[in-house]
């Protein structure tokens, strides 16, 4: 590991916040609307669980990118903050799919790809630096759960 730069410490997190928080604030009219109609399973979440959840998470995830950018530059290092960006990508892109477009299978297949992102991620990360890899177990667990969330609403509606 480098030596600990603040700046990129703090980019990191206002970044990977802004970007989710920005995620959110386009979908957020569809909560209350297209989503409220939905049939949902007996283990979805209270709405309010969703926002604490997410800033949790996106904060963890700023830090284990900002674990991986300020370690020693190596071809592994490059794969995992590859697979960190795409996999953040499709977290982006998720949202926007399963609330902006109503496209719940569409959203599923994605979630799946997310996942397995994550997955890759988080392997391409443990060598690199362990809590970096570590950082992302709790945004795995969640995902996991929101797949199945995602495919038991697919399947009720």
């Amino acid at each position: 590991m480098e030596k600990f730069n603040a700046f990129k410490l703090i980019l990191s997190v206002l970044i990977i916040m802004a970007l989710g928080a920005l995620s959110g604030i386009v979908t957020a009219s569809q909560i209350t609307t297209w989503y409220a109609q939905l049939q949902k399973p007996f283990f979805n979440p209270p709405n309010v669980i969703f926002a604490p959840v997410w800033t949790l998470l996106y904060a963890l995830m700023g830090i284990s990118f900002y674990l991986l950018w300020n370690s020693k530059s190596s071809l592994t290092k490059n794969m995992a903050l590859l697979f960190f960006i795409l996999q953040f990508i499709f977290n982006l892109a998720w949202s926007f799919i399963f609330f902006y477009l109503h496209k719940t299978g569409w959203a599923l297949a994605e979630i799946l790809g997310m996942w397995g992102l994550i997955v890759l991620t988080i392997k391409y990360s443990f060598p690199i630096q362990k809590w970096a890899a570590w950082l992302l177990v709790p945004y795995l667990l969640w995902v996991s759960f929101a797949t199945i969330l995602n495919a038991a609403i697919y399947i009720l509606n």
